[in-house]
């Protein structure tokens, strides 16, 4: 409904246009020369263009608009904070997640990097592999919920977690569309 009414609307003013343009360019009928041979066009003139070409002709984007970027095609990167970077002894070395992979019910808490600056979502591990380093969260509504949660038990909290990862210079950062709390009687029997 609301496309017709943009069409309509836009049909509006292209005729409109179409209108004024006839009016400002006609000529008095006593001033018109009688012609005296048949009126022939160029043969590199253009047709007369429709109103609905000459709107596609105003709506396509020009053709020096810009290029789009070529996607990373180079092999996933080792994350930074595995190997010899890891706080951990013998942590091995692991990749980067590739952008546009989805975390899908990950268990795991919140918690801060290094100096403090960013949340961080620190996968539960087996106590055996520690292959999934922390991940950074972007911020978001439900990092704000999580940070909420965890000042309001006044405890750590274990949550479960599914959004998309992107990765920057080295590190994975996910980007959270769900988050819960993994309540206390499962956290007793799951340590």
């Amino acid at each position: 409904m609301r496309k017709r009414l943009i069409t309509s609307a836009a049909w509006s003013v292209v005729a409109a246009c179409l209108g004024t343009a006839a009016l400002v360019h006609a000529d008095p009928p006593a001033a018109k020369p009688a012609p005296t041979a048949p009126a022939t066009q160029p043969a590199d003139a253009a047709a007369p263009l429709s109103p609905e070409q000459m709107l596609n002709n105003m709506l396509k984007p020009p053709a020096g608009a810009g290029k789009a970027l070529a996607p990373a095609l180079d092999p996933p990167a080792v994350d930074r904070t595995t190997g010899k970077s890891a706080v951990a002894p013998r942590v091995p070395v692991a990749n980067v997640r590739r952008e546009g992979t989805f975390i899908v019910d990950a268990v795991g808490r919140l918690t801060r990097n290094a100096d403090g600056s960013q949340a961080e979502f620190t996968f539960d591990a087996d106590g055996k592999n520690l292959k999934d380093p922390p991940i950074v969260i972007l911020p978001n509504l439900k990092l704000m919920q999580m940070e909420g949660a965890v000042s309001g038990a006044n405890r750590d909290l274990r949550f479960r977690v599914s959004g998309m990862v992107t990765e920057y210079r080295g590190r994975n950062y996910v980007l959270l569309e769900k988050v819960v709390v993994i309540p206390d009687i499962v956290q007793q029997f799951n340590p």
